[in-house]
């Protein structure tokens, strides 16, 4: 089942923001040629293909830790986010 999360992301109307990104012109030189190989219209496409796919990557790892999943447990029984920031704190000290 996909998550509302991941159906959002899915919409091709998402908002889109300018970003300003400083790269090494070589780094630039070997998307732009690579891009067209791929498939991709040009080099910002393709990094923002490479981005999403990081992200979303690094999104599954967070959304299994056990350290997350114990907190979503906590917060699903009613604890309170200010006792379980206390418990991080003195876990992290």
């Amino acid at each position: 089942m996909i998550s509302n999360e991941v159906k959002k992301r899915l919409k091709v109307s998402r908002t889109m923001t300018s970003v300003t990104l400083r790269m090494h012109e070589d780094v630039v030189d070997d998307l732009k040629r690579i891009s067209k190989n791929m498939g991709f219209t040009g080099y910002q496409p393709l990094m923002r293909a490479f981005i999403g796919k990081c992200l979303r990557e690094e999104l599954e790892k967070l959304e299994n830790d056990p350290l997350q999943k114990f907190v979503r447990a906590l917060k699903h029984q009613g604890i309170k986010d200010s006792y379980i920031k206390k418990a991080m704190e003195e876990l992290a000290a």
